[in-house]
Order: structure tokens, then C-alpha cells, then sequence
């Protein structure tokens, strides 16, 4: 009885110290996500609304392209050193980089300076995510019973949504404590400077912990990889391994979570125009329903199998995203979908003066005539159809013509003169037509958006729950944290990582604001057939090999 009370003790703080750092860590990276609209008025206000907000969502997504490389560094460092001592260095690399951002000066203070300082900074924390996931999820893997492996890890997926829980309820909170002026000028900052705090927590925990049993059994039997990173990626039997789990898993597994757990935000907030802290309290209540989700499928898979749960978040998130978004946007600003319904925005415009409006390094100024009738559109979160014409661009509201401009040869000043008297005689015409600038809290259906949160966060945690006790039965112990970590950061960091910005670019292009979730779909649809064919079931795999 005393062993089993100190073996329950002992895998309760190993649950522990990895999810709060995971949730710490999560935090980290949600907190700046959540709140790019008011970060692009800080870094980027130069380059115009819908662009600014584009950067920030790119600049957001660069630390996902660094997670990779992360990856591979503590990849390496974890099975040659050790899983405890790797991830003691990744989060406090992370906790460092985000108390920066909330002392870092913005472009009024420090110009571009600011956001190459920015930028730098987001490496920094995606760097550090790389080593991260793979560290807390094996850890737990290699500590648990075999029968409950799913169970056990479930913790650390949900973990990630407790994260993103944290990060909105602090934001929440900040802005009703200092207002919405106070908050967008300075108040931004306090969740950053908070996660000090959480750091500190997050390393007294982890430095209580012990190294995983069955790393310190692979080394006293000096079964342990000199070339980890070659091994995994270099011999074929586990390269192969590796594109399974990312075409597979980790591709499907980064574009279902970002959509239903990140995009819903951004699309609510800056495509339908609900009022912030509203978004922030919908989003908080649904991760309520998704944490008891990715429990239940946890548990789920340790009693049917990780696969069919996986195949089953898959396919859910193909089939509900496009349809759910639809149902969401009336239920959240029904006056917005009637109106576009009723009285369709169309753009007049020639073809070539239309740009993507995607410009990751920042070198275009998206000037023209049709990219201003576009981006100020997308702004005003109005759905449009496009038509093929000549001249100067124009935007055709019901009875209503509002002529755009051309500013690629006006001065700066001048531009924005002519931008605000733009943007005053389309808001007319669309108010006329029925047009909200903004849902009316009165109209919204909070029950009917809670439940299609929900059922858009089911899928992903379908297909997120299981996954890590997937991953960890997948490879050998001498090279797993290696192997594990590189599809995971590839498919959830660049797939993933990536899909707000390039929704949001697709929806301002094309003027269909469910445009963009065509990626996530095409990409689930990919996830679905690659796991049905070629994933083999994990589920009671002995990975003391």
C-alpha cells in the first residue's frame, strides 16, 4: 500500500510539473495571439489596418516557424541529456522572451526598431516551444502505467487549452480593471509581465522532479543514441515514421486545433465584429466544454484505440468548419448575414489591380485602388463578391456606387485623408443597406454559439487527446524526443502556426469570409486518408524498446 500511495504521489507531481508548464508555456504564446489586433496598432499602424493586422498575425506565426529548429536542438539535448533537464531550459527561455515583450517600446518610441525587437523576441518563445511539447509529453508517457498511457497524456493536451484559457481570462479581467482606452494604450502589457510570475512557479515545480525511468534505464544499459538526429532522420525503418505521423497526424492536428480553438476568436472578433471581451468570455466558456472533451477522448483511446478517436476528430472537422462558420456568423450577428443575404457588396475592379494583400517580408504597399475597396471591406468585417471592370476601382452597395481611390502616388498625409473620406461615405452606404458595423449584443444567441463552439472544438480534441500517447508509442525511447518533436513543430507549427494569417489574407482576397477555412479542410481531408491507410494502432505498444 505504501508503494502504491508513493507511486500515486510521484505521478502526480510528474502531472503536475508538466502541465503547468505546459500551461505556462501555452499561455506564453496565446496571450500574443489574442491580442494582435491591438499589437498591430503598436508595431505595424504604418502599413494601414488590414495589413498592420496581417503582420502581426505573421509575426505571430514566426514563432512558429522557428519551433522546427527547436525541435531539433532539444530534440537532440533531450535524448542525449535527458528529458528533466532540457525542458528546465526551454521554459525559462520562454518566460524570459514574453516578460520582454511587455516591456518592449512600441513604433511611436522606437520605429521599425520596435518590431524587428518584436520579432526577435517571438523567435525566441517558438524556439523555446520546440523543445517543449516533446519533453512534457514523453515524460508522462514514460512514467505512466501502459493501460492509462492515453489518460496520463491527455493531461498535457489539455494543458494547451487550459493555457489559451489563462491567457483570456487574464486579458478579461485586465480590461475590465483598466478599461478598454487604458488597456489598448498600456494595459496590453500586464499579461505579459505577469507570465514572471508563472515562470517562476513553472521551474520550483519542475526542479523537484526526477529523470524518466526509462531514460535512466536506456543509459544504464548503454542503449543510448550517439547520433539521435540521424538515426531518426537518416535510416529509412524510422524516417518513415516520421512522414506518417506528419501527413498523418501533425498536419491535420495543427490546422483543426488553430481553426476551432484560435480562428473562431479572430474570425468572431475581426470578421463579424463581436465586441472583445465578449469573444473572450464565449471562447472561455467553450475550452471549458473542450478540456472535459480531450479528457474523454483520452481516456477513450485507452480502451478502443488511438486511431479511430483520431480518425474521428478528422473527419469531424472536415465536414462541420465551413458549415459551423456559417451557422456561428448567424448567430452571433444575424443583422450582418441578412444584410449580405439581402443586399450583396460587390468589388468592380481590374483583375491585375488586385493584390493577395500577403506580404510576409514587408516590401509591398498595397496602394491601388482595388486593394484599398478590399482591405477596408475586410476591415469592416463585410463580405463581397468580385467583378471584373475597368477604371478605378468601385464598391457597389444595393442602389449605392462608392468610388475607391488610387494612393500609390499621394503622400502620406494625403493618403490618409483620403482613406477616411473613403471609408465615411462606404460606411453610409452600407448603413443604408442594412449593414452593422458591429453584432449588436442584444441580437446575439449565446446558447446557439456556446454549442457551436463546442462542436467545432470537438473535432480537434478528438484528434488532439489521444495524440500524444500516439506519438510517444510511435518511436523507440533512444531516439523519440527527437523524432517526436519535429512532425509535431513542422504540422502544428508551420501548418498551424500559419493558418490565421493565411485565412485572414485568403478572406480579405477573395471576399468570402469562409474562404479561408478551405485550408483547414483540404488539409483534415489529407490527415484523414494518410491515417486511415498507413497509421498503424499504437495502443499497447511497450516503449521500454
Amino acid at each position: 500500500m505504501a508503494d502504491d500511495a508513493t507511486k500515486s504521489t510521484r505521478m502526480g507531481l510528474v502531472l503536475a510539473a508538466s502541465s503547468a508548464g505546459t500551461v505556462f508555456e501555452w499561455y506564453d504564446f496565446f496571450i500574443f495571439g489574442s491580442l494582435a489586433g491591438i499589437i498591430a496598432k503598436h508595431f505595424f499602424a504604418s502599413v494601414g489596418e488590414t495589413q498592420g493586422y496581417i503582420f502581426a498575425l505573421l509575426t505571430f506565426a514566426a514563432g512558429f516557424a522557428v519551433r522546427p529548429l527547436g525541435a531539433l536542438v532539444f530534440g537532440w539535448f533531450g535524448d542525449r541529456t535527458g528529458r528533466k533537464r532540457t525542458f528546465l531550459v526551454t521554459i525559462t527561455i520562454m518566460g524570459l522572451a514574453t516578460f520582454a515583450i511587455g516591456l518592449l517600446p512600441d513604433a511611436s518610441a522606437a520605429g521599425l526598431d520596435a518590431a524587428w525587437a518584436l520579432l526577435a523576441l517571438r523567435l525566441l518563445q517558438g524556439f523555446a516551444v520546440g523543445g517543449e511539447y516533446g519533453g512534457a509529453a514523453i515524460y508522462v508517457a514514460e512514467h505512466a502505467d501502459p493501460a492509462r498511457r492515453g489518460l496520463a497524456t491527455g493531461w498535457i493536451q489539455v494543458a494547451a487549452t487550459a493555457g489559451l484559457f489563462l491567457a483570456l481570462a487574464v486579458i478579461f479581467v485586465t480590461r475590465a480593471q483598466v478599461g478598454e482606452a487604458a488597456f489598448g494604450a498600456w494595459g496590453w502589457r500586464i499579461p505579459f509581465l505577469l507570465s514572471a510570475g508563472l515562470l517562476v512557479i513553472s521551474l520550483w515545480i519542475r526542479l523537484r522532479l526526477d529523470e524518466s525511468p526509462l531514460f535512466r534505464q536506456m543509459q544504464e544499459e548503454g542503449r543510448g543514441s550517439c547520433a539521435p538526429l540521424s538515426e531518426a532522420f537518416f535510416r529509412w525503418r524510422n524516417l518513415r515514421l516520421v512522414l506518417i505521423a506528419l501527413f498523418a497526424l501533425m498536419m491535420g492536428q495543427g490546422v483543426v486545433w488553430y481553426t476551432a480553438n484560435f480562428y473562431a476568436q479572430i474570425f468572431l472578433e475581426r470578421v463579424v465584429k463581436v465586441e472583445p471581451s465578449t469573444v473572450n468570455l464565449m471562447i472561455m466558456a467553450a475550452l471549458v466544454g473542450s478540456a472535459l472533451l480531450h479528457m474523454f477522448f483520452s481516456w477513450l483511446s485507452d480502451l478502443v484505440g488511438r486511431k479511430p478517436i483520431m480518425l474521428f476528430g478528422l473527419a469531424l472537422a472536415a465536414l462541420v468548419f465551413i458549415p459551423g462558420f456559417r451557422m456561428l456568423t448567424a448567430a452571433v450577428n444575424p443583422q450582418l448575414a441578412q444584410a449580405s443575404s439581402r443586399t450583396p457588396v460587390t468589388v468592380a475592379a481590374e483583375p491585375k489591380d488586385c493584390s493577395l494583400q500577403f506580404d510576409p517580408i514587408g516590401k509591398s504597399k498595397f496602394t491601388s485602388s482595388c486593394d484599398i475597396a478590399k482591405s477596408t471591406l475586410t476591415s469592416l468585417g463585410v463580405p463581397y463578391r468580385n467583378q471584373a471592370a475597368t477604371g478605378t476601382a468601385r464598391i457597389l452597395v444595393g442602389t449605392h456606387e462608392v468610388a475607391s481611390f488610387d494612393g500609390a502616388k499621394l503622400t502620406a498625409a494625403e493618403f490618409a485623408a483620403a482613406r477616411k473620406r473613403f471609408e465615411t461615405v462606404l460606411k453610409q452606404a452600407l448603413a443604408s443597406a442594412g449593414y452593422p458595423l458591429s453584432a449588436s449584443p442584444a441580437q446575439i444567441d449565446f446558447g446557439k454559439a456556446l454549442l457551436i463552439l463546442i462542436a467545432l472544438m470537438t473535432g480537434a480534441a478528438a484528434l488532439y487527446g489521444p495524440q500524444a500517447a500516439a506519438l510517444v508509442e510511435l518511436f523507440p525511447t533512444r531516439i523519440r524526443y527527437s523524432a517526436l518533436s519535429l512532425p509535431y513543430h513542422i504540422g502544428n507549427g508551420w501548418f498551424g502556426g500559419f493558418l490565421p494569417a493565411i485565412s485572414f489574407a485568403v478572406v480579405a482576397a477573395t471576399g468570402n469570409i469562409y474562404a479561408g477555412l478551405w485550408y483547414p479542410v483540404v488539409i483534415a481531408g489529407i490527415g484523414f486518408f494518410v491515417t486511415l491507410f498507413f497509421l498503424p494502432e499504437t495502443r499497447g505498444q511497450d516503449i521500454a524498446n
